[in-house]
């Protein structure tokens, strides 16, 4: 190409080019270009109108995130189960030099208006919400503002437009279940996390459709609903063991609350496994170290928190992410806290009259597990 050419060759067309000849300002160009909201509908169609006509195309490039803050804001904090997000994040965000600003809702589910007040006067590269969510006018402000942000929610509650990373809670009540069941255990007692948290909802379904599935019930004498802490698990463990017709399992809806179940056992003079079984949930590191060792479903925080980070980095960068949901698999870990329905034990408590299994007295062999028919 000659010096000539190229000085006749027309120029690519620009924001001020299209401003110009539309007869509006450039931010009017850019809040098209951008999407935004804020633009007469009359004024919109004559710029789109335009870039088109110049056959626009705004060059893009993948930013590099530079050096800065997300905000990592919990519903709640003070457990084992918060420190496996953080360091799922950190495990992203540390090489990356991103540093992190962290902050609690005392236990609510949705950012009061001065925090997001402070979110906007700290300008984050974006925010990571764990068991939170921002509310629909929350959301807007953020967008305008291009702080994009992501949610790491268990519950499965968020709706499209909302970028979320879970897993799935349903599958883990289901593995639970099914555990138990071919144990040999008909008896099984849940204790929940709070009754409003989807989570705690879906895990409880799947146990229910692992029964259901088996052909049998749910006593609902035997649904608990807790707080994932350690003393809910204790109380709703002392009162569904001290009692006739005690459960002889018991699955908790986290692994603080299964161990709050194995101090009320123990209290309470039962062996576990031998006399009850309990699954916990989460796998934190800690149920690796009980005694005995906790049988559990594994969610992946760790992985959660680092997908999530990693999604909001991306949007920080420009980049749409492929799917606005990723629920990650759940799993079941099985250790000491289960074992298979004593027959001996069961004779010995129906002889109490403590029915382990919750079968009458008068049933026949057919309605025994086949493990007991054998020890008969």
């Amino acid at each position: 190409m000659t010096a000539a050419d190229a000085a006749t060759r027309p120029r690519p067309a620009t924001i001020a080019t299209i401003a110009a000849e539309v007869g509006v300002s450039i931010a009017t160009v850019s809040k098209v270009l951008n999407g935004r909201g804020d633009v007469a509908p009359e004024t919109r169609t004559r710029v789109e109108a335009s870039l088109e006509r110049h056959r626009y195309r705004r060059r893009t490039k993948r930013k590099p995130v530079v050096a800065g803050t997300i905000e990592l804001v919990f519903h709640t904090l003070g457990s084992s189960w918060a420190m496996e997000i953080i360091r799922g994040v950190e495990a992203v965000t540390g090489p990356g030099k991103v540093a992190i600003v962290l902050s609690q809702l005392e236990g609510n589910y949705r950012p009061p208006d001065d925090w997001l007040e402070g979110v906007l006067s700290r300008r984050p590269l974006g925010v990571l919400l764990v068991m939170c969510n921002p509310t629909r006018s929350q959301q807007s402000q953020l967008r305008r503002e291009h702080i994009p942000f992501v949610v790491v929610d268990t519950d499965s509650a968020t709706t499209a437009s909302v970028p979320t990373v879970g897993s799935n809670n349903w599958n883990g009540g289901l593995l639970a279940a099914r555990h138990l069941l071919e144990l040999g255990h008909r008896r099984m007692a849940v204790i929940c996390g709070p009754q409003n948290v989807v989570s705690s909802q879906a895990r409880l379904a799947g146990f229910r459709f692992g029964h259901d599935e088996a052909g049998l019930e749910i006593d609902p004498g035997l649904i608990r609903y807790g707080n994932f802490y350690l003393a809910a698990g204790y109380e709703h463990g002392l009162d569904l063991l001290d009692r006739a017709g005690r459960p002889t399992a018991i699955f908790a809806g986290s692994d603080m609350q299964a161990m709050g179940v194995l101090r009320a056992a123990r209290r309470l003079g039962l062996e576990v496994p031998a006399q009850l079984s309990v699954v916990g949930y989460d796998n934190l590191p800690v149920a690796a170290w009980t005694d005995p060792a906790l049988t559990t479903v594994n969610q992946p925080l760790g992985d959660m928190a680092g997908t999530a980070t990693r999604m909001l980095l991306e949007l920080a960068r420009g980049i749409v992410p492929a799917t606005t949901r990723i629920d990650l698999v759940t799993e079941l870990v099985v250790r000491e806290s289960t074992a298979p329905l004593d027959g001996s034990a069961y004779r010995r408590d129906r002889r109490a009259g403590l029915p382990e299994d919750g079968v009458p007295e008068d049933a026949g062999s057919e309605d025994l597990p086949a493990q007991l028919v054998a020890d008969a």
